[in-house]
């Protein structure tokens, strides 16, 4: 338990990183350099008004300095992220498989917000993603996947996983691609942008072609249920209403991957 403890802590180390990052890279921002700012008044924020979570409330969600109003998206994003650095550790151990899932969490908390503000699903985390999701894959087996549908007593699991990962980024990412493009020879207009591509090839990356599907049936239901629901009471128009498809991918994702990979492995432990 100390370590999941320590886990999240370090959750909400990063979830505070990630905040920067939602708010910089779609404004092409450094994320190093200057350090965290008010974006309403610009001044720098002291060090004990950017601790994670705390300094939030002691702030009452409001800038020390011009009174500003903080977004809630930043304690929300630091607590998301210590739960799936903690639930990863939890069930996992400390363990390859457990790095693994804190590093797809994060990525995929900060694509969710960073699509529901900004409708841009950031190149550093979507293709960043993927080639660290195929690096995963070299060291934590998949499961299911195409070659193991071919061999399947495998002599070099680490090469069959590893193909596996690439297979599922590129069949994933490429049947959107395929539908999107359908869709907009047939209506005449965009339907998916690039970034949803680029996102699924990561979540193919991370959980294999499985994962990556279930995730897509599961996120188009949740975007046409909350889609519609928020169309019909804000009387949007439909035809022209932006729907952050991303964000509804990311918390797909993320109820594939924890429920599905990290709380199945950790009740095979507990039957074994």
């Amino acid at each position: 338990m100390m370590e999941a403890l320590l886990a999240a802590l370090a959750g909400l180390l990063i979830g505070s990183f990630l905040n920067v990052c939602i708010y910089r890279l779609p404004r092409d921002l450094s994320v190093v350099k200057p350090r965290s700012f008010c974006p309403e008044c610009n001044q720098m924020i002291s060090w004990f008004d950017n601790i994670p979570v705390v300094s939030y409330m002691v702030l009452a969600g409001r800038c020390r300095r011009c009174g500003h109003r903080i977004s809630a998206r930043y304690p929300i994003v630091e607590l998301l992220t210590a739960v799936a650095f903690f639930w990863s550790v939890r069930d996992l151990g400390t363990t390859l498989a457990a790095l693994k899932f804190c590093v797809f969490g994060a990525i995929l908390i900060a694509l969710v917000f960073s699509d529901l503000e900004e409708r841009i699903l950031p190149d550093e985390f979507t293709l960043g993603g993927t080639a660290l999701g195929v690096i995963f894959a070299a060291f934590v087996p998949l499961k299911g996947g195409f070659l193991r549908l071919i061999f399947l007593s495998p002599t070099n699991e680490r090469w069959i996983s590893l193909c596996d990962s690439l297979l599922a980024a590129a069949f994933c990412g490429g049947a959107l691609w395929a539908v999107g493009a359908l869709y907009e020879k047939i209506r005449h207009r965009e339907g998916l942008g690039l970034g949803d591509v680029k996102m699924v090839m990561m979540v193919g990356a991370f959980l294999g072609v499985q994962g990556a599907l279930l995730t897509l049936i599961a996120g188009s239901l949740l975007g046409a249920i909350v889609g519609l629901c928020y169309i019909w009471f804000t009387d949007k128009d439909a035809s022209t209403y932006e729907l952050p498809f991303g964000t509804f991918l990311g918390v797909s994702a993320l109820c594939v991957g924890f429920l599905g990979e990290v709380v199945f492995n950790w009740y095979s432990r507990l039957g074994a």
